[in-house]
C-alpha cells in the first residue's frame, strides 16, 4: 500500500485499517532525517512531515499497541522515502523512546547508494544515531565494510567495532572466502563529512595472511579523489645510486591546485628532494617541478661520465598548456638543470627522456587553417664518454623559431582545391656537428635561417570509363640565410674536395663534381606540373570482392638552384626512407631543406580484397623513374641523404608492401625494396601477430643493407619475438626479445607477469639490454602493486651495468 506524505489525507485507501497510517508515519520518521518545520497532527500523533516527499510502506501485517506506544510491521516490510529504502522481516517503532528497531535480513540503501546489511539494527527516529549488530556495508563506490557491531553518531560518523575493510567484491560462489586483500582493525571510524576512514590497530592481510600491522592509519574514503596525506612509498635499485626508498606526501590545498613533495633516500648517494606543484584554471593548467641532491659518492659512476664530475645537482622544470579560445592554444615544456644528465640519471618524472625538446609553442586550428609557432632547443641527457660508440654531444642547436602555416581555400578554385603553406626555421648551433668516420656534416656552427612559401592546386576528374585523372600545379620559393663560422666553412670546403669523384652510391656510381659554393644567402624557386591517373577496377564473385588500381604519376620540374653544391645547411631533411608508403609522394624528402627536382614518373599497382569469411588483404608494388634533369637523390649533400635510398639511379629500386588480416585477429604485413636489376633485397620488413585462444604471439624481422656513407659498413638484421599468454582470467605472462643477427647479440630481452582484477593489480618485469657495438650489458628489474582505493607501490626500473670483453 502507499500514500502521499503531507497530503493531509486522513483516510487513505488501505486494507489493514487506521493503524497502518500511524505506522507508516512513525516508520517514516525513523528511516530518514525529516525537517521539523511544518509539523502536522495526524491521527492524534505529532509527526513532522515534509510536504514534498513521498512515502511507500509495504508489509504483510501491522500491529498498533496504544498501551506501549509501539507500532509493529511484520512480513516483507519495505519502506521507501526520499531516495532511501529499508527492507526487513520486522520493524518496530517506539514512540516513547524515539527508536526504530528492524530485525531479519535488514537492508538499508541510502540516497547516496550506500548499502547496509544486518540482522539487527537499532536507530533513532531521525536515523542520525544508531547501533547495528553483525553488519556489512557496501558503498556506492564498491568498497566494503563488515563488523561485529557498529554505532552511528550525528548522522555522519560510523564506528565499526572489530571491523574489516576492502575494495574487493565478495565472491558469489564462496561469500565467506577471504578477499585478495583486506584491512582488519579493532575500530574503523568512517567520517562521511570529513570523508576519511581511520583505522585503529589495523592489520593488513593478503590472501588471508597477515603481512603488516600498524598502530594507526588514516586515508580518504573512496568518494574522495584528492585529499592531503601520505601516498604509497616506492622502492628501487640502481648500481650507481644504491637501494632507494621514496616517501611522498600530497597536499590538496584546493580543488584547483596541489603540491606533492618526495624524499628519496639512496644508500650510495644520500637524500634526493623533489617538489611538484600543479594548478588548474578554466583555460588550462601548468606544473612546476624542482629537485636537488648533494651526492655522497660521485665516484660510484664510471669514469668519463658527467655524473661523476658533479656533487650538487639541481633542476627546475615546468610544463603548461592553456586554451586562449576555441581556436588557439599556448604551452611550454622547459627543463633547466645544473648538469646535462641529472633528470635522466635519477628518473625524475616527466623530465627523464634521454632526448627531449625544450619548447614554447602557440598553435591555432580553425576549419582548414593551421598555425604553429615554436621556439625550442634539443636536449640530450644520455651523456656518455666521448670515446663511447653511442656517445652524443650534449650541445644541441636552438631553433628560434620554427613556424608552420597551412591554409586551404574553402571554395573550389577553377573546380579544384587550392592550398597554401608557409614554413620558417632559424637554427643556431655553438659547435660544429661533424662525423669524422665518414664524409658527413649534420650541422654547421653558427646561424642559418630559411623562409619557404608554397602553393598547390589540384583537381580530380572522373571520366565516363571510371578513370580518375588529377592534374596538379605546385609552386615554391625559398629564401635562405647562412652565417656559418670559419671552421664550418672550412669543413664544407674540405668535404666538397673529398667528395669529388670519391663518394659512391650502392652500385658504385660516383657523384661527380662537387662545389662548396659558400655564401651568406641563397634564393631558389621551384615550379611543378603534375598529372596523376588511377583506374580502379572492381572484380566481384559470390565469396569475394577485389579492387585492382593501376596508378601512374608524372611530375615535370626544372633543376633546383644550388643542387650540386654543399653550401646550404640541411637541418630537417636528414632522414630518407623510400618504400611503398612514399612511392606516390610528390616530394619524397622528409623536410623543407631539400627539394626534389627534375622530371620524375611513378608507376604502381594497388590491390585490396575483401572475402566472405571476413579476411581482408591489400598490396602495393611499384617503381619510380627519373626522366630528365639532375637527379636530386644522386646529388652531393652534407649528410649524404640520397645515398642508398634506391632513388639515386634513373630507374629506382622496386618497392612493395602487402598485408592481410583475419576476423580472428591475425595480422600480417611485409614490405621491402629490391634492386631494379637483380632484385637483390636492399631493405625488408615483415611482422605477424597471431592470437591463439586468449594468447597472442608477435614476431618481426628487419633487414637493411650496408650503408657505409651513413656509418653502417655492414648489413643490419634483427629479429624480434614476443608474446603474451593469459593463463587465467586474471593472470598473464609476457616476454619479448630482439636478436641482432649481424653482431650475434641479444640486444634486448624482457619477461614478466601481471595479475589484474577489480581490486588489485600486480606486475613484475625483468629486462636485459646489450649494446651491439661495445657489448656493455645492463639489467633491469621492476614491479608495481596497486590496491584499489589505497594506492600504488612499486619500483623504478633498476639497472646494473657490466662491461664485457
Amino acid at each position: 500500500m502507499g500514500f502521499r506524505r503531507g497530503s493531509g489525507d486522513r483516510h487513505p485507501r488501505i486494507r489493514l485499517g487506521k493503524s497502518a497510517t500511524a505506522l507508516a508515519l512513525l516508520c517514516l520518521a525513523g528511516v530518514v532525517d525529516i525537517p521539523r518545520a511544518e509539523a502536522q497532527s495526524l491521527d492524534g500523533l505529532n509527526v513532522s512531515v515534509g510536504p514534498a516527499d513521498q512515502l511507500l510502506l509495504e508489509a504483510d501485517t501491522l500491529v498498533y499497541d496504544n498501551v506501549n506506544q509501539t507500532v509493529t510491521a511484520q512480513g516483507s516490510v519495505r519502506i521507501d522515502y526520499g531516495g532511501n529504502r529499508m527492507v526487513a522481516h520486522r520493524v518496530i517503532y517506539n514512540q516513547a523512546t524515539g527508536r526504530l528497531v528492524a530485525d531479519g535480513e535488514v537492508e538499508i540503501v541510502d540516497r547516496e547508494g550506500n548499502r547496509i546489511f544486518s540482522d539487527h539494527i537499532d536507530v533513532t527516529d531521525d536515523f542520525r544515531d544508531g547501533f547495528v549488530n553483525a553488519l556489512s556495508v557496501e558503498t556506492a563506490e564498491k568498497t566494503y565494510f563488515a563488523a561485529e557491531s557498529a554505532e552511528r553518531k550525528a548522522g555522519t560518523v560510523t564506528t565499526f567495532v572489530n571491523g574489516v575493510y576492502t575494495a574487493c567484491e565478495p565472491c558469489e560462489d564462496k561469500p565467506d572466502k577471504a578477499p585478495i586483500w583486506r584491512i582488519k582493525s579493532r575500530k574503523i571510524i568512517w567520517n562521511k563529512d570529513a570523508k576519511t576512514i581511520r583505522f585503529q590497530r589495523p592489520r593488513f592481510e593478503f590472501f588471508g595472511l597477515p603481512i603488516a600491522q600498524l598502530p594507526a592509519f588514516e586515508m580518504a574514503d573512496s568518494s574522495v579523489k584528492r585529499k592531503s596525506g601520505f601516498l604509497f612509498p616506492g622502492i628501487g635499485f640502481k648500481s650507481e645510486l644504491g637501494a632507494s626508498v621514496t616517501l611522498p606526501y600530497f597536499f590538496a590545498f584546493s580543488p584547483t591546485y596541489d603540491l606533492t613533495v618526495k624524499s628519496t633516500y639512496y644508500s650510495r648517494q644520500g637524500f634526493l628532494a623533489e617538489a611538484d606543484w600543479r594548478q588548474k584554471f578554466n583555460s588550462g593548467e601548468y606544473s612546476l617541478k624542482i629537485a636537488g641532491i648533494s651526492q655522497n659518492q660521485p665516484t660510484a659512476f664510471k669514469p668519463g661520465y658527467v655524473d661523476r664530475t658533479v656533487k650538487t645537482r639541481l633542476m627546475a622544470g615546468t610544463k603548461g598548456k592553456f586554451t586562449i579560445n576555441p581556436r588557439w592554444t599556448f604551452g611550454w615544456d622547459i627543463l633547466v638543470q645544473s648538469d646535462p644528465n641529472f633528470a635522466n640519471t635519477y628518473l625524475l618524472d616527466g623530465y627523464s627522456q634521454a632526448i627531449r625538446r625544450n619548447q614554447i609553442h602557440l598553435t591555432g586550428l580553425n576549419d582548414r587553417n593551421y598555425f604553429d609557432l615554436r621556439f625550442y632547443k634539443f636536449q640530450v641527457q644520455e651523456v656518455l664518454p666521448a670515446s663511447h660508440p653511442s656517445a652524443r654531444d650534449p650541445r644541441q642547436p636552438w631553433v628560434l623559431p620554427s613556424f608552420d602555416y597551412a591554409y586551404t581555400v574553402d571554395e573550389p578554385v577553377a573546380g579544384g582545391e587550392l592550398s597554401f603553406d608557409v614554413n620558417t626555421q632559424v637554427v643556431g648551433r655553438t659547435r660544429l656537428d661533424s662525423i669524422t668516420t665518414r664524409p658527413a656534416l649534420p650541422g654547421v656552427r653558427g646561424w642559418s635561417g630559411r623562409v619557404t612559401a608554397e602553393a598547390e592546386w589540384k583537381k580530380t576528374i572522373v571520366t565516363s570509363g571510371g578513370l580518375l585523372v588529377t592534374p596538379l600545379l605546385h609552386a615554391r620559393a625559398d629564401g635562405i640565410g647562412v652565417n656559418a663560422s670559419a671552421g664550418s666553412n672550412a669543413a664544407i670546403a674540405a668535404m666538397a674536395g673529398g667528395l669529388t669523384g670519391a663518394a659512391y652510391t650502392h652500385d658504385g656510381t660516383a657523384y661527380g663534381a662537387v662545389a662548396a659554393d659558400i655564401r651568406s644567402s641563397y634564393f631558389r624557386a621551384m615550379a611543378t606540373a603534375g598529372l596523376e591517373a588511377r583506374w580502379p577496377i572492381l572484380f566481384s564473385t559470390s565469396s569475394a570482392t577485389h579492387v585492382l588500381e593501376p596508378m601512374a604519376q608524372l611530375f615535370v620540374r626544372p633543376d633546383v638552384a644550388y643542387g650540386s653544391t654543399l653550401g646550404i645547411p640541411n637541418e630537417d631533411a636528414q632522414s630518407m626512407v623510400f618504400d611503398a608508403s612514399t612511392l606516390f609522394e610528390r616530394d619524397k624528402f622528409s623536410g623543407y631543406d631539400l627539394i626534389e627536382s627534375g622530371t620524375r614518373a611513378n608507376l604502381g599497382l594497388r590491390y585490396s580484397g575483401s572475402f566472405a569469411n571476413g579476411w581482408t588483404a591489400n598490396a602495393v608494388v611499384g617503381q619510380s623513374y627519373h626522366l630528365a634533369g639532375r637527379n636530386p637523390f644522386a646529388a652531393p649533400e652534407l649528410v649524404n641523404v640520397g645515398a642508398y635510398s634506391g632513388l639515386e639511379t634513373d630507374v629506382s629500386d622496386f618497392v612493395a608492401m602487402a598485408g592481410f588480416a583475419s576476423p580472428g585477429g591475425i595480422v600480417f604485413s611485409a614490405g621491402g625494396r629490391f634492386d631494379e636489376q637483380t632484385l637483390e633485397v636492399r631493405r625488408a620488413e615483415t611482422s605477424v601477430s597471431v592470437p591463439i585462444d586468449r594468447h597472442r604471439i608477435n614476431a618481426s624481422y628487419t633487414f637493411i643493407q650496408a650503408q657505409p656513407l651513413y656509418g653502417f659498413p655492414q648489413d643490419r638484421q634483427e629479429v624480434t619475438l614476443g608474446g603474451r599468454a593469459r593463463l587465467h582470467d586474471y593472470w598473464s605472462v609476457y616476454a619479448s626479445g630482439t636478436y641482432d643477427l649481424a653482431s650475434s647479440t641479444l640486444a634486448n630481452s624482457s619477461f614478466g607477469f601481471i595479475y589484474d582484477d577489480e581490486c588489485f593489480t600486480y606486475g613484475m618485469t625483468f629486462s636485459r639490454t646489450q649494446n651491439t657495438i661495445s657489448k656493455d650489458v645492463s639489467y633491469g628489474f621492476g614491479f608495481n602493486i596497486s590496491f584499489r582505493t589505497l594506492g600504488d607501490f612499486g619500483t623504478t626500473t633498476s639497472t646494473n651495468a657490466f662491461g664485457t670483453n
